[in-house]
């Protein structure tokens, strides 16, 4: 039961996604990724207000089942930046500022590097 709320929670969150990419393309043009900027911080702010909703709901059955499909399947659909996010104000709230400047840094960095990789190996087996 747990894959199919993460499956149908990231179907929903990949059309939410593709809309809104959609709908700044037209609206602003392709000249800066505006949808993208978008998805990032109102996955932000929706994974905040779960997240905050959930940690009030300590007695209640469907809180894993909630989360699950919210959090993990329509969020991580939407935009994964916004569990990134979540990941490093946990780390921070919890005092842990060292760590969540590494984390935050190098998911950046990282990232961005194994992308150029990545491209970098396909055009060079082209």
């Amino acid at each position: 039961m747990n894959l199919v709320l993460v499956f149908l929670g990231a179907g929903i969150g990949g059309v939410m996604r593709h809309g809104v990419n959609v709908g700044a393309a037209r609206a602003f043009g392709t000249d800066f990724p505006w949808g993208t900027l978008a998805v990032n911080v109102l996955g932000g702010l929706a994974m905040g207000l779960v997240a905050g909703w959930l940690a009030f709901r300590t007695d209640w059955d469907m809180g894993q089942n909630v989360r699950l499909f919210l959090a993990t399947g329509v969020l991580g659909g939407f935009t994964t930046f916004s569990a990134f996010s979540l990941d490093a104000v946990l780390l921070w709230e919890r005092g842990a500022l060292l760590q969540a400047a590494v984390y935050s840094g190098a998911s950046v960095i990282l990232s961005i590097a194994a992308l150029a990789s990545g491209l970098a190996i396909v055009r060079g087996l082209s």
